[in-house]
């Protein structure tokens, strides 16, 4: 049944119509006759009353039904008349009158009353047994409550299979969505919008709808017939509110069973966000989501500006620049590491979220921050005034980040920090290749000597490689090229590798390898002879040490 279409019920799916009520074997029996509201038998049925006493106004509550055989109307017009006024001021939903012995036919005064208040005035020829009428429109009345909690069941079971199968908030918004042929918006209690689902007017993005209707006017109430359930969060009895459910007319009216069907998703929503801890990891979660289907090309750089406006980035008119920082695995939130209250309750990437996002603040420039908990990413877009300011921003969000990383608790001492890897500056379209190529970069780069920051262009070679890291080829061109000096390092003192390492980093250079060793230039030279007397190969040579540089490159990828 569809409340919205099914003309038994009244518009809003809360009662049966005056109409239906006139239909049902027991006052159809009695062969009523309109004489006043023709035009309102749509009005809602909520009870059935039947009375004698003047008074009886002071009864009801609105919605009611109300039968009588007219003893308490009184028998002077001006009785009459303000016997219907205040009935119609209570706001009954109908006037049924059984005609006999007190009235063979309504009188006037009644009848023009009813007309000028816009009550329903009906007049029954013949004799039923009210009770009989009193059962009927009640049962339908059930009947009616029962259906629409049917319809709302139905979403809550589809919405647990959804999750139960893998999905998340959009599943449950996509079916809420569907329910109500309306679209559908998770907020912040402060009212920042987190997801949305569903179509809005001939098709429009719902995040439009949203940026029309609600993100300019966060405070305002929302449009007349919107559904706001509340989520809760905190745990049982808090009283405390994590999010909120927001259901906008903007397709068809909205009814109680959308209400109702509303309310069984925010338990369910309630469940998926006590999972996630935190509406500040929630948020980033959505915003890195927004960055992630940007840079696999999910979203266009056409409708990318105003998709980010909605999440509250407006980067001006200079380029963007993006940015991408990955945890090593042992760093990641989840992986039990960190020390802070936050990281041991579960909720670790919502205090990562928000110290990297503090951190941020003072960089001065427009950030679009999200979070990728399954690759253990921080994906980040900035909006710089210039090309020119690309180092410096750089710096600045690479120490910031690395600064949120400790305030979280997720940095052990000796551990790796953190890679973060800048991409190229520009428009939207070169911020989708670049936050994707910066984000495998990121990937490629864990364990390389450390840096504040890496420029994504400088490291295509490890890239590459990090490609190339399952082939057996790679393994095989690592252990031909520097094995026999591995070898050497696992045996005997000092190691090796290092001394080629830093050789190799400063172009052949031995006086600047020589400080940086801390090794006077004899013992350096000594180190160098027996590198290529364990290798067979001259290191002054340029194909030497294109190998050699690739090998030490790659040798991070394989066993």
């Amino acid at each position: 049944m569809d409340s919205r279409t099914d003309q038994r019920f009244d518009s809003q799916g809360a009662g049966i119509t005056v109409q239906r009520a006139l239909e049902l074997p027991g006052l159809r029996s009695g062969l009523p006759e309109v004489l006043a509201g023709a035009d309102r038998l749509q009005r809602t049925v909520r009870w059935v009353h039947a009375g004698e006493v003047p008074n009886i106004a002071s009864l009801l509550k609105g919605g009611e039904l109300l039968l009588t055989t007219g003893y308490g109307l009184g028998t002077r017009p001006a009785d009459q008349r303000a016997f219907v006024r205040t009935l119609a001021e209570r706001g009954i939903a109908a006037l049924v009158v059984e005609l006999g012995p007190r009235f063979t036919r309504l009188p006037a005064a009644l009848v023009d009353t009813a007309r000028a208040a816009g009550l329903p005035l009906v007049q029954l020829h013949r004799e039923v047994p009210f009770v009989t009428v009193t059962e009927e429109i009640h049962t339908e009345i059930v009947n009616g409550h029962y259906a629409l909690l049917q319809q709302a069941e139905e979403v809550h079971r589809r919405c647990t299979e959804a999750l139960l199968g893998g999905g998340g908030v959009p599943q449950v918004l996509g079916i809420l969505a569907d329910f109500s042929s309306n679209p559908v918006f998770l907020e912040t209690s402060d009212g920042r919008l987190l997801y949305a689902a569903g179509a809005g007017p001939e098709g429009a993005e719902p995040l439009q709808v949203w940026e029309g209707l609600r993100g300019p006017h966060k405070d305002a109430p929302p449009p007349a017939g919107s559904v706001l359930v509340d989520v809760p969060g905190g745990g049982p009895g808090t009283g405390s509110v994590r999010a909120r459910l927001v259901l906008l007319p903007v397709r068809a009216p909205l009814a109680p069973v959308h209400r109702i069907a509303a309310e069984r998703a925010a338990g369910i929503l309630a469940v998926v966000l006590m999972q996630a801890r935190q509406e500040e990891e929630l948020a980033a979660r959505g915003r890195g989501d927004f960055l992630t289907d940007l840079a696999e090309g999910r979203i266009t750089p056409q409708d990318a500006p105003a998709q980010a406006r909605v999440l509250g980035f407006k980067p001006g008119t200079g380029p963007l620049l993006p940015v991408v920082m990955r945890l090593g695995d042992a760093l990641t939130p989840d992986g039990g590491t960190a020390s802070s209250s936050g990281a041991e309750s579960g909720g670790g990437w919502a205090v990562l979220a928000r110290a990297v996002a503090e951190e941020l603040a003072s960089v001065g420039v427009p950030v679009l921050l999200g979070v990728r908990p399954v690759e253990g990413r921080v994906p980040l877009l900035l909006g710089l005034r210039s090309e020119s300011e690309r180092s410096a921003v750089a710096d600045r969000v690479a120490a910031a980040l690395r600064a949120g990383v400790e305030r979280a608790g997720m940095q052990r001492p000796g551990a790796q920090p953190p890679v973060v890897v800048v991409g190229v500056a520009g428009g939207w379209a070169a911020a989708s290749a670049g936050l994707r190529h910066a984000a495998e970069t990121a990937t490629a780069a864990q364990g390389l000597t450390d840096r504040p920051w890496y420029d994504a262009r400088r490291l295509d070679i490890d890239l590459l490689l990090w490609r190339l890291r399952d082939h057996p080829d790679l393994a095989a061109f690592v252990d031909r090229t520097i094995g026999p000096i591995r070898d050497h390092d696992r045996r005997s003192r000092p190691p090796l590798l290092p001394t080629l390492e830093t050789y190799l980093a400063h172009a052949g250079r031995k006086a600047e390898t020589a400080r940086e060793l801390h090794l006077n230039r004899q013992t350096l030279y000594n180190r160098l002879a027996r590198i290529g007397e364990l290798l067979g190969t001259d290191l002054d040579d340029p194909q030497s040490v294109l190998a050699l540089s690739l090998a030490l490159r790659a040798r991070r990828h394989v066993p």
